[in-house]
Formats: structure tokens, C-alpha cells, sequence
């Protein structure tokens, strides 16, 4: 079984205590360990897999914080270096009565930004490995250029390369510049993983089928378009599976999609396959692969903060076999 490594940022999520308040009004949080490549790392490790996460954190409390809690659910920290250049970095969460999220970002650089090429190794990918990355850190930084060369070396070696751009518009100076970012960055990936709310801005397509058929470009071989409690479809370029989602408590949606695809990428690690297969292997295990993967993000909700929220493999084989309500 291959490893999953995770590039990007990882920072602490400050949970508000109060639902349905704007940031400005809210008084007290509670901190949870964060960053959305950590989540996708924390996820395949909590279902058994191996994971890597290459970032920086702050020589602080914070930095200690994470290091712990990620070790802690199993994900491997020997990729996870320590700076006194700059602070872990903060993320103010709001949540609105129906869980979903407003952020504000402290970084001016946080220390994630700071990772560079020269410390991304050679032997660190491997044929049957999976490299995954998120657009937070595509901001002009050394982070930037360190992506660029891990997927040069994961791509050389064989490994599938995962791309959830995840928009975070308040990082950017301008819209444009992140829609810019996630272009370049598209072509370069195995697979895209991309949301509803996002479809239109990164394509500037309305209509769903034409935005997906655009993001079939460079290495792309799958693009899996979730939209929420309403379930997600599998693309590939001349086919497409669709499975619904679950009714569940929702208490909080952070990390939700980084669940979903973290379960997905956990399956594809388990049969061992490498981006010549992905195609044939998405044809034949595409209800496997999404069921699982929509279980896993609907149980996330269920919970405050991503990390601390994540199901283990029997609940999400629980939910699957009956446990749950499929909306139709």
C-alpha cells in the first residue's frame, strides 16, 4: 500500500462557541487543529493509511499543538519542519446556524509559507503514492515553488497527483489572482476535486457540463464534483457516476470536503493504483468509491472542527449499511 503526502498549509481553526453570529460579534472560540491538506492527511490516516504532511509550523505553542494532534490520529510529522522566521498560522471561523463557515486569516507570512524547494527531497515519492494539495498555499511564496517541484519529482516517480483547490478568496489580493493560480496548477494533477460553489468561479463556465469538460486538460483523468448533502459525481472524460449524499446532524462543515477526498484517495492507496489505471478503476468501483467517500464527509459534519470530527472506518461502514437517511 502506497503513502499519502500532503502539501500545504496547516494552521489552527478558531471554532466560535456561538452559531449565527458574525465574526465581529462573536466572544468566545474553542481552537481545533486545521489546514485542509493536514485534514486530508489526518482522514487517510484515521481509516489506517500512511500519511505524510510537508509544511512548516511557527517554534510556538501552536506549532507544538498541531505536531501533537496530528501525531496523534497517526499522520507522520517527520515531513512537518519548525521555523522562527514567522508564527503557526490562525484562522478565525464564523459558522451560521446551518454550519456553513466565514473565515479571517492571520499570515503575513505564516510559517507554511515558508517552505521551500531546496528542503523537498528526491526519495520521498514512490510509484503507488499519492502527492495531494490544496490552492491556500499557491500564494506567491516559497510554498508555491516547493509544490511545483514535489509534483515534478511525485509525477517522475510514478505517484498520482490529487488537487483540491479549496478557493479561500480573503488569502488573495484578488479574486483573479487565485483563479489564475488554480489554472496553472489544474493541468498538473491526476485528479481534481472541486465543489459547487467553486465550479463556476475557477472555469467562468455557468453551465456544469461545459465548466467540468473545461478542467480536462494537461494530466487530468478524473474530476469529482461534490455538492454537499446532495452527494457528488465521479467524471472521467467520457463517463460520469453520480451518488447521493446523507441526512445527518450537521453541527459543522470545516474539513467536510477535505474528509470526502481523503476517504477517496484512502481506497484508490488500498489497491495500489498508479494514473494509467485510475480511468478503468474509477468505471468498476465507482459506487465503492463514492459511497465511502460521501459517508465519511457527512459524519465529519456531525462534529466541531475537522481533525477532532473524523469517523473511523466502522462508522463510516455503519452509515453505508443502513445507518443513515440517503436523500433522494
Amino acid at each position: 500500500m502506497g503513502s499519502l503526502y500532503s502539501i500545504g498549509e496547516v494552521l489552527i481553526d478558531f471554532i466560535p462557541l456561538q452559531k449565527g453570529l458574525a465574526l465581529k460579534d462573536v466572544v468566545s472560540f474553542e481552537r481545533a487543529p486545521g489546514g485542509a491538506p493536514a485534514n486530508v492527511a489526518a482522514t487517510v490516516a484515521k481509516l489506517g493509511g500512511v500519511a505524510y504532511m510537508i509544511s512548516k509550523v511557527g517554534d510556538d505553542a501552536f506549532g507544538d499543538f498541531l505536531r501533537k494532534q496530528l501525531e496523534e490520529v497517526g499522520v507522520k510529522t517527520d515531513k512537518l519542519l519548525i521555523t522562527k522566521e514567522a508564527n503557526t498560522g490562525l484562522a478565525f471561523v464564523s459558522l451560521r446556524e446551518d454550519g456553513e463557515r466565514d473565515f479571517s486569516f492571520y499570515r503575513k507570512p505564516s510559517a507554511d509559507l515558508l517552505f521551500s524547494e531546496s528542503e523537498v527531497e528526491e526519495d520521498w515519492f514512490s510509484k503507488g503514492d499519492i502527492l495531494h494539495f490544496c490552492s491556500v498555499d499557491l500564494v506567491e511564496s516559497p510554498m508555491k515553488y516547493a509544490h511545483k517541484k514535489a509534483i515534478k519529482q511525485a509525477q517522475e516517480k510514478g505517484s498520482l497527483i490529487s488537487f483540491d483547490p479549496n478557493v479561500r478568496l480573503p488569502l488573495w489580493d484578488r479574486p483573479e489572482t487565485c483563479r489564475e493560480a488554480i489554472r496553472e496548477f489544474i493541468p498538473m494533477a491526476d485528479i481534481i476535486k472541486i465543489s459547487d460553489e467553486e465550479l463556476s468561479f475557477i472555469t467562468g463556465f455557468e453551465d456544469e457540463k461545459e465548466a467540468i469538460s473545461s478542467l480536462f486538460t494537461g494530466h487530468v483523468k478524473m474530476v469529482i464534483y461534490t455538492k454537499g448533502a446532495a452527494g457528488a459525481t465521479l467524471y472521467g472524460r467520457d463517463f460520469s457516476y453520480t451518488s447521493k449524499g446523507y441526512s445527518v446532524n450537521v453541527q459543522d462543515t470545516t474539513g467536510a470536503g477535505d474528509a470526502f477526498i481523503g476517504a477517496f484517495l484512502h481506497l484508490l492507496l488500498e489497491s495500489g493504483i498508479s494514473p494509467s489505471q485510475l480511468e478503468e478503476f474509477a468505471r468498476k468501483h465507482h459506487e465503492e468509491l463514492l459511497t465511502f467517500s460521501n459517508a465519511c464527509g457527512a459524519l465529519t459534519t456531525t462534529g466541531k472542527g475537522a481533525i477532532g470530527s473524523l469517523p473511523t472506518k466502522k462508522q463510516i461502514i455503519e452509515l453505508v449499511t443502513g445507518g443513515g437517511i440517503v436523500l433522494s
